[in-house]
């Protein structure tokens, strides 16, 4: 099968040309740290004064990268999407909300995206991080395997129990969910979470998905112990791997603190700790008559990895549309691989955030600096949007 990643007219066909132009200048403007860096500042202070701006954010960045400020907003989106054969998992994107309330409306929203997935095939899978459930010091501590304090081993119990309530639901209406992963120094708790969410609710099929970050060491041999765990208690295993979103924050608390780097060496490193994670997956998953009681999620902006993912699927016999796997990209970036490949029959899914303007500014704001930061990243999107614009106006000559 030829994947050809440039073919700009399948990779923006959900653009119109307003659309394109203003993804351009979006790009052409993460490509400047130091206007990142004075976006954010000013536009943060902004906010603080409630100084009349949503309405630029909403009609920009929000709109480029967000499906809307609610559940039921996301919903046209999502149908745009899956009109051109790519999904959408609504992810509730509100950052830093640090009480029990909060934890509380996270769950609320988070089973909300649920429900919508239940009944609307454009939304396949759902998603939600831990900490938008559970204080980040009692994670830390559970990590640690440090004793709690009453008060924060109640918190650990409602913690626990949003996370299996999530859970439980996702089995009862058929969804499968991911648990993102998060920092090194909570990422334990996040994992036993999951662990024991698949040992209850993975029994006839994948329902909940852990999170391996290959920009870490040990992938790999994590993954292994993984499967072997489950293959010794008898229940599938859900996994979805990425490359890594902390890395310059790991890399300094590892200096304060003394301990070595758990980060990869270099990006060649951290790629082929990726491929061969997924390499190993698609190993364990076998041919399509094997009956593995396996599913996963390739969740990557790297060309070559969704390729060689791609092909060796088709080499073990499975029919695009047929194997237990996701391809999966953030919404508004990377569309040359997400429609390329579902262009090609796969299965494909956009990650849609989602909530109030105000409360999702830090994840904007997060997500444009790894932007700056990611080599080639931003250039690779300008020179494929350019090209399209350019294929456009040809046609039209």
């Amino acid at each position: 099968m030829d994947f050809n990643f440039r073919d700009t007219a399948v990779a923006f066909q959900s653009h119109s040309d307003a659309s394109l132009r203003r993804s351009h200048w979006l790009f052409k403007t993460l490509a400047s740290p130091a206007l990142v860096k004075a976006g954010k500042a000013v536009t943060l202070w902004a906010l603080a004064w409630k100084l009349p701006i949503k309405g630029i954010i909403r009609s920009t960045v929000f709109r480029q990268f967000c499906g809307g400020e609610t559940v039921v907003a996301c919903k046209p989106v999502a149908q745009r999407n899956w009109e051109l054969g790519v999904g959408s998992i609504l992810d509730y994107s509100v950052e830093g909300q640090m009480d029990k309330a909060a934890y509380d409306q996270t769950t609320e929203m988070t089973l909300q995206t649920l429900a919508l997935a239940a009944s609307e095939d454009a939304v396949p899978l759902g998603v939600f991080k831990v900490t938008g459930l559970a204080d980040t010091g009692v994670l830390e501590k559970v990590s640690a395997e440090l004793p709690l304090t009453g008060e924060e081993q109640a918190a650990w119990e409602r913690a626990q129990a949003r996370v299996d309530r999530i859970c439980k639901y996702a089995h009862q209406v058929g969804v499968p969910v991911m648990l993102d992963a998060e920092e090194t120094w909570i990422q334990k708790a996040i994992d036993d979470l999951a662990y024991a969410a698949m040992q209850r609710y993975n029994r006839e099929k994948v329902i909940v998905f852990n999170t391996i970050q290959c920009y870490l060491t040990g992938g790999l041999d994590h993954l292994k112990q993984a499967l072997a765990l489950a293959n010794a208690e008898g229940y599938g295993v859900g996994i979805k791997f990425v490359r890594g979103a902390y890395m310059e924050k790991e890399r300094e608390r590892a200096k304060a603190l003394g301990y070595p780097s758990p980060i990869q060496p270099d990006k060649a490193h951290t790629d082929a700790e990726f491929d061969a994670c997924v390499a190993h997956m698609i190993s364990a998953l076998g041919t399509p008559d094997s009956g593995a009681n396996l599913a996963f999620m390739i969740g990557s902006h790297n060309e070559e990895s969704a390729e060689k993912a791609a092909q060796q699927l088709l080499a073990a016999g499975w029919k695009p549309e047929e194997a237990p796997v996701w391809f999966a990209q953030l919404y508004g970036m990377s569309d040359h691989i997400s429609f390329i490949m579902a262009h090609h029959g796969f299965r494909v899914a956009k990650y849609l955030p989602f909530g109030p303007i105000d409360k999702v500014m830090p994840y904007l704001f997060r997500r444009a600096e790894e932007n700056t930061s990611v080599k080639g990243q931003t250039g690779r999107e300008l020179g494929l949007i350019q090209a399209e614009l350019k294929r456009r106006r040809a046609a039209r000559a």
